[in-house]
């Protein structure tokens, strides 16, 4: 795993990111130990759900032979987009925060964003390698352009997991409803200004970082 992981130079963002994993369980600790309550520690799962669109990506990147086959790639990409929304779903996990609460409302607020920015950057890294594996079969201008539309998604699924409260696995163990709660928001848009304007305008958000962070990233890479 050790020689994989630095032959497809996934080694030093798996330490990377695996630190501020790290930092977020402390703050979880800490705050459980200080206030006495299990507020917030659901983080962590949801940090989890985030980590494995990207895990799924490593794996594959890891795995050549793999690679070579369309239906391993478009396969995973299926179950990846699945878990996708999760990477960017913590947050929203900024709509708990409250000066009621047994502890400072500064404290939570870092601890929130320690969570969120971790989670975004677990999917947003599971959307370079994703873009890498697919490089082999489409064109970057297609790559640019399906990640976008991926984000868009996201977004989409970010909302039926906030306010609708359908969980990834929920395609397996009740898929008739909510494929039922998916298509009326298709069919009938005009009656659900809301799960359409979080989907656009959290899209929008998340693309702008996103291709900031591609910016940075090319601009390291140039320099």
């Amino acid at each position: 795993m050790y020689k994989q992981l630095i032959k497809t130079n996934q080694l030093q963002a798996t330490v990377f990111i695996g630190v501020l994993s790290v930092f977020c369980f402390g703050l979880s600790l800490l705050r459980m130990e200080l206030s006495g309550t299990k507020h917030f520690f659901f983080l962590n799962w949801n940090l989890f759900l985030a980590f494995v669109p990207w895990l799924l990506t490593v794996i594959l990147s890891m795995s050549p032979n793999l690679q070579k086959s369309r239906l391993a790639v478009f396969g995973m990409l299926g179950v990846w987009l699945l878990f996708f929304p999760n990477a960017s779903y913590i947050l929203t996990d900024l709509f708990h925060l409250s000066h009621h609460s047994s502890m400072p409302i500064w404290f939570d607020l870092v601890l929130i964003l320690s969570y969120a920015w971790t989670g975004l950057l677990f999917g947003f890294m599971s959307l370079w390698n994703l873009e890498e594996l697919l490089e082999q079969f489409l064109s970057k201008r297609v790559i640019a352009f399906l990640s976008v539309i991926l984000l868009f998604i996201s977004s989409f699924g970010i909302y039926i997991g906030r306010y609708l409260r359908w969980n990834s696995w929920d395609i397996i163990h009740q898929p008739g409803r909510l494929m039922g709660d998916i298509g009326d928001r298709i069919i009938n848009p005009f009656d659900h200004s809301r799960t359409w304007g979080v989907t656009i305008f959290m899209g929008l958000f998340l693309t702008m970082l996103y291709f900031t962070f591609n910016f940075l990233r090319r601009k390291q890479v140039t320099s």
